[in-house]
Parts: structure tokens; C-alpha cells; sequence
């Protein structure tokens, strides 16, 4: 009996244990003093920054493009960015900061 409560648990976990974690959202700052001191809420995600490098959890669904623009708008021009593990290319950081 114990083995089969063990066994049904387990297949009830597996679903969670099988999701990916969700990729970071993240980008650097051209200007680390432009980074605001505490947190910035940009379309729905919610950014902390420590010194040049900053995070983000939550976020509206869209094109990773769309989203550093945004960012940019509001934190200055960015280095590099990463929009829910979508990396933007060196031209696509230019077109972000343009």
C-alpha cells in the first residue's frame, strides 16, 4: 500500500518536474548610472538593477525586439538584452538603442 501511494505521488509530480524553467530576462546597461535604484515596472515586468546589469520576472507576451525598445526608452541605451531567453543579436541592440 505505501509503495503505491509512493508511486501515484510521484506520477503526480512529474508534470512539474518536467517544465522548463522559464529563461532569465535580462540586459545591461550601456551607462550604469542611468539604472534606476529599485524597481521599474516596463509593460508588466518588474526590473531591478545592480549596477549595469539588470533582471526582470513577469512581462507582457512580445517580440523580444518590441520589449528592449521599451526598456531602452525608459533606462537608457542597453549592451545587451535577453527577453525571456531570446538573445538580441549586436544589430538588433543597435536598432533597440536607435
Amino acid at each position: 500500500m505505501r509503495a503505491l501511494l509512493i508511486a501515484a505521488a510521484l506520477f503526480a509530480a512529474a508534470p512539474a518536474l518536467a517544465q522548463p524553467a522559464q529563461s532569465p530576462t535580462r540586459l545591461t546597461l550601456a551607462d550604469a548610472a542611468s539604472a534606476p535604484s529599485g524597481r521599474t515596472i516596463i509593460d508588466g515586468a518588474t526590473w531591478r538593477c545592480e549596477g549595469a546589469t539588470c533582471t526582470a520576472s513577469g512581462g507582457a507576451n512580445q517580440p523580444a525586439a518590441r520589449a528592449c525598445r521599451r526598456v531602452a526608452q525608459r533606462l537608457g541605451p542597453v549592451a545587451a538584452f535577453s527577453w525571456k531567453g531570446v538573445a538580441l543579436s549586436a544589430a538588433e541592440i543597435t536598432a533597440c538603442n536607435a
